[in-house]
């Protein structure tokens, strides 16, 4: 989810009965200062065993890939796709983004050279995520405009940058890499500058703290990718930003439904008598899991049968790139003020 300008003293027509605690929100980012003792007893200690033997990207593990990622998109999906009223509001959006997804991703690669196409994907990504959590928490900072734009312009700039450092750093020159390394450094520097002259403006400790904890995602995955703990670098992020997700769309679901199931998914959920705050996480797990594992080759034997035509990677590149890429593009205005989600949503510190 791309959360945007949440307030803490918003009103919300129906008040539900949960509410998203800052506090829980705040708990997910004590996942940096863990990688960071697991990176430092790993070197100094351990010779680096550890190191040696992470992958140089989560995704090359196949677990990593069920847990972080995908399961958050599906569930994105299936909480917009799955309610009616949602699917009626946002149906011009919808049309018009999935055709654009066509033109631009789809035909579009055959003309646009891969690694222009992987870098705009590179900077939607690392834009959506970071939004996510400088959006959520804006409401409690309550800085000038300025303020609030500068850290956000400069924390996606330098996790652009040092996402492309670890991603296609196999592709680039030595020149290149010191010159992305050293634009990086300077990013970062430039952030922790604008956090503490920021900082000023924030009158609680709890607000400071989600402020830094925020520039340290993009901080501490500047030093693991600099220190060539890659994994560890983009499991930060990525992790804080899946979980949140993951609590707003479970939050949303429960105040929406606990009362009346308004979906087929939820009437039967209910007819089974399975909690609602399983029910969303279960399905895009599940999903994810049977797409990731059995899709290619389920559509693959189809349309060899039907067509005589092998299909490949219809589901890991196709379906899952699609829901990817209008996942990054839903989320941006899902999550606003006169959305209709909106009515199940609330906060508490």
């Amino acid at each position: 989810m791309s959360a945007q300008i949440f307030s803490f003293t918003s009103t919300i027509t129906q008040a539900p009965q949960r509410l998203v605690s800052y506090r829980v929100l705040l708990g997910l980012y004590a996942i940096i200062p863990l990688c960071l003792l697991l990176q430092g007893c790993d070197r100094f200690f351990f010779g680096e065993i550890l190191k040696n033997a992470l992958p140089s990207s989560p995704n090359h593990y196949v677990v990593f890939q069920l847990l972080f990622g995908i399961p958050h998109i599906i569930a994105s999906a299936i909480t917009l796709s799955s309610n009616s009223e949602y699917v009626q509001f946002f149906k011009l959006k919808i049309l018009l983004m999935s055709a654009f997804i066509v033109l631009f991703f789809g035909m579009g690669s055959l003309f646009i050279p891969y690694k222009v196409l992987y870098i705009i994907t590179a900077i939607w990504t690392v834009y959506h995520v970071l939004k996510q959590q400088h959006g959520i928490t804006r409401g409690l900072y309550q800085l000038p405009n300025w303020a609030f734009n500068t850290l956000l312009g400069l924390s996606v700039s330098a996790g652009i940058v040092i996402y492309i450092s670890i991603f296609l750093k196999n592709q680039l020159t030595l020149t290149q890499a010191a010159f992305i390394q050293s634009s990086a450094a300077g990013l970062c520097l430039g952030l922790i500058v604008a956090t503490l002259l920021s900082q000023r403006y924030i009158k609680s400790l709890f607000g400071k703290t989600f402020l830094w904890a925020n520039s340290l995602l993009v901080l501490s995955s500047f030093y693991l990718a600099m220190q060539q703990y890659y994994f560890l670098a983009i499991l930060i992020p990525r992790l804080v930003h899946d979980t949140t997700a993951f609590v707003f769309y479970v939050t949303h679901d429960y105040n929406r439904h606990q009362q009346q199931p308004t979906n087929f998914i939820y009437r039967w959920a209910s007819y089974g008598h399975i909690p609602i705050f399983m029910v969303l996480p279960v399905l895009a797990f599940g999903l994810a899991f049977v797409l990731q594992n059995y899709g290619d080759a389920l559509i693959s034997h189809v349309t060899h049968y039907l067509f005589d035509v092998e299909v490949r990677k219809a589901v890991t590149l196709g379906l899952i790139g699609y829901l990817s890429l209008m996942h990054y593009y839903t989320e941006s205005f899902t999550w606003k003020n006169n959305s209709p989600y909106r009515r199940f949503i609330g906060f508490k510190k």
